[in-house]
């Protein structure tokens, strides 16, 4: 017996799947290879990211994968946290949470995370990260500074670029 794939149609009638994924269906959904070329993300790795749970694309009537706009910032979001060292386990757990503080909505999806632990270490590594940008960004703007300030003083050739200073 051939089961029957849902339609387009069908999805948007389904509001609580649409809302609690954050994609609906619509005009102006993409699929995935334009997926992938919005995010820089190959369209295998958008495949698995819908095999381990953290991507929910909709399927249109002949099957091709279809996601809503907020599929980017979900994607770029993903990649932000594997980058920091997140598991795909750890965002399954935590995305839901994190999308409901962006809407600003009750957080009746944030279940406490399997590896409590792990999460945090994660938020303490991140939190390492950004103090050493910060620093070193301090430290480019000084430099940068530095050499704008010897560049105004130079003596500028008629091309108006600075030429050698005279001894």
């Amino acid at each position: 017996m051939k089961v029957k794939r849902p339609t387009v149609s069908r999805l948007r009638c389904d509001g609580e799947a649409h809302r609690l994924h954050g994609f609906p269906v619509k005009e102006g959904d993409v699929k995935i290879g334009d997926l992938a070329a919005k995010t820089g993300v190959a369209p295998r790795l958008l495949r698995y990211y819908e095999e381990v749970g953290i991507l929910h694309p909709f399927r249109s009537g002949n099957g091709y994968r279809t996601y809503g706009e907020p599929a980017v910032d979900r994607v770029l979001q993903i990649r932000e946290l594997l980058d920091a060292g997140f598991t795909t386990e750890m965002i399954r757990e935590i995305l839901p949470c994190l999308e409901a503080e962006k809407e600003q909505t009750e957080a009746a999806a944030c279940r406490p995370a399997k590896d409590l632990d792990g999460v945090r270490r994660q938020l303490s590594s991140i939190e390492r990260r950004i103090d050493v940008l910060q620093r070193n960004r301090h430290a480019i703007e000084i430099y940068l500074r530095a050499w704008e300030d010897a560049m105004a003083a130079a003596p500028t050739g008629a091309d108006g670029v600075p030429g050698p200073v005279a001894e």
